[in-house]
């Protein structure tokens, strides 16, 4: 059985919800097969991140060198990044594999408030991985960051976009959020500008958003579907596991990727069937 595969370059979130776990659960539940690279293992839950260990730029290169050299990935994603070095092997092995369809998440800050990545890791995240992109997927402070202007409304989210387009050259899907306090997103490429709305869902549980989101539009490129498609899938993926309603943790919790698996494996526990949670 043939199948297509996607690769997740990113952390490890040992509460589950973010970083690679969320990556290979939205991977799988798209479709692909999910194969990944771990840049960091970080400490944390839904409350915050208590701390991060990073993995040696030479090992990371090793588990990208297994990775390309074995199952070759139809479609790349990347996530938290924390250092330059890392950053570096990165791009060189990107470089090296002529790795297609990469998916840049430019995680700067997570979910909780906490700081992900150093001044230094920025520039040459600017430097040398957005231009190997063929889309990113900022929210609106990392707009600011990579754009250098505030973002304050919709007309700012385009000039900003637009912006990156042209410093970078890779197409920007801009991520209104809580920010602007809608669900509306905006990817800006090449043929233009491009609105994708949605229903903004009361569910305070949206613990690795971004990660989902980004690896649901890799595990559609890595399927032959173009940019525009996979984003409107992704969206309408991400809308559906937070529309579930999973409720675990005390801060901000994750969601439910699985939540269209059905069938005998999909089934809730008897346990928790007869609880009725």
């Amino acid at each position: 059985m043939k199948m297509r595969t996607a690769l997740t370059i990113a952390g490890s979130d040992s509460s589950g919800g973010a970083g690679i776990q969320a990556d290979i659960k939205t991977m799988t539940a798209n479709g692909v097969y999910a194969m990944s690279a771990i840049t960091a293992l970080t400490a944390q839950n839904t409350t915050g991140v208590a701390d991060v260990l990073e993995s040696t730029p030479e090992f990371l290169g090793e588990q990208l060198d297994c990775i390309f050299t074995d199952i070759r990935p139809d479609a790349v994603k990347t996530g938290m990044v924390s250092s330059a070095a890392l950053i570096e092997v990165i791009t060189d092995k990107l470089k090296e594999y002529r790795a297609e369809h990469i998916v840049v998440d430019p995680v700067m800050v997570a979910t909780s408030g906490a700081r992900l990545i150093s001044e230094d890791a920025v520039e040459t995240l600017k430097r040398k991985l957005l231009p190997l992109a063929e889309v990113i997927t900022p929210n609106i402070p990392e707009t600011e960051v990579l754009a250098g202007m505030e973002v304050r409304s919709e007309e700012d989210m385009i000039l900003a976009s637009r912006r990156i387009l042209d410093t970078y050259g890779c197409a920007v899907l801009c991520k209104g959020g809580h920010q602007l306090s809608t669900a509306n997103d905006l990817l800006v490429d090449r043929d233009g500008e491009h609105w994708f709305y949605g229903r903004r869902i009361d569910n305070p549980n949206t613990h690795g958003t971004g990660c989902t989101l980004s690896s649901a539009i890799a595990s559609n490129l890595a399927k032959g579907r173009d940019l525009s498609t996979s984003v409107r899938l992704a969206k309408a993926y991400i809308s559906g596991a937070l529309a579930a309603m999973l409720d675990l943790g005390k801060g901000s919790g994750p969601m439910n990727h699985a939540f269209r698996i059905e069938g005998e494996y999909g089934d809730l526990s008897p346990e928790v069937e007869e609880n009725g949670k």
